[in-house]
């Protein structure tokens, strides 16, 4: 592939992994304020955890997007470790449908991911 084709290639990997990720990072925050909102009200220390975690993973989620304007490695690092982290949390905190509940949450965040690093790979392979 030539040196203009990959680098207009980068550029869309990477504008489609900002929209994703971004789009994905609004969503989970959004979630987090009605889940916060609710865990206002109750007094559970474990629902408290579920939702201090939730939150640790969201503002690594949103750094990770924030990121990405300058640095895609770090990005698509920080990404892909959010994607895991919801898998571990929705394997242990989730009732039914891990998985189900998963693709609606981590896989765009895997998917930004794996875009920023390719976009990254594909630009500094340019002569």
């Amino acid at each position: 592939m030539s040196g203009d084709k990959q680098l207009r290639l980068a550029k869309r990997m990477r504008l489609a992994a900002r929209v994703i990720g971004l789009g994905a990072a609004g969503f989970l925050l959004f979630m987090l304020i009605g889940a916060a909102l609710t865990e206002g009200i109750s007094q559970d220390i474990v629902e408290a955890i579920q939702g201090i975690s939730l939150g640790v993973l969201g503002l690594v989620a949103l750094a990770g997007c924030v990121v990405s304007w300058w640095r895609e490695r770090l990005a698509s690092i920080l990404l892909v470790s959010t994607a895991a982290g919801l898998g571990i949390h929705i394997g242990v905190c989730a009732g039914h449908n891990h998985f189900l509940a998963w693709l609606m949450v981590g896989l765009p965040y895997l998917v930004a991911g794996v875009l920023l690093f390719n976009s990254w790979r594909l630009s500094r392979k340019t002569p």
